[in-house]
């Protein structure tokens, strides 16, 4: 017998995978700059974010330093994103974010 995943959804077709709680960081090199790459996030991607921290200067225009987002994201649309920003040059790390609910 099988039993249907409560934590998957179908939405027009469409399987909606659980999504995860993450915190990205990213290294800004001057490739790109912070604004832009905000947009590009929320815009191409549709992953709402949350900035944690972020350090960045702006030298001739160009954004260098870090930041750090908090993300809520299936893992489909994050490796897309992680496609992205590998094809842009930016680093960026990962950490999985777990927060303990007490009741």
């Amino acid at each position: 017998m099988i039993t249907p995943n409560p934590s998957l959804q179908v939405v027009n077709g469409k399987i909606n995978l659980p999504k995860k709680e993450l915190i990205l960081e990213i290294e800004l090199n001057g490739k790109m700059k912070f604004e832009q790459l905000m947009n590009t996030i929320y815009n191409q991607f549709g992953i709402c974010h949350k900035v944690l921290s972020a350090n960045v200067e702006y030298v001739n225009g160009r954004s260098f330093g870090s930041v750090q987002l908090y993300i809520n994201v299936s893992s489909e649309d994050y490796d897309a994103l992680e496609v992205y920003l590998n094809k842009n040059k930016l680093l960026s790390t990962t950490v999985e974010y777990i927060c303990r609910k007490y009741l």
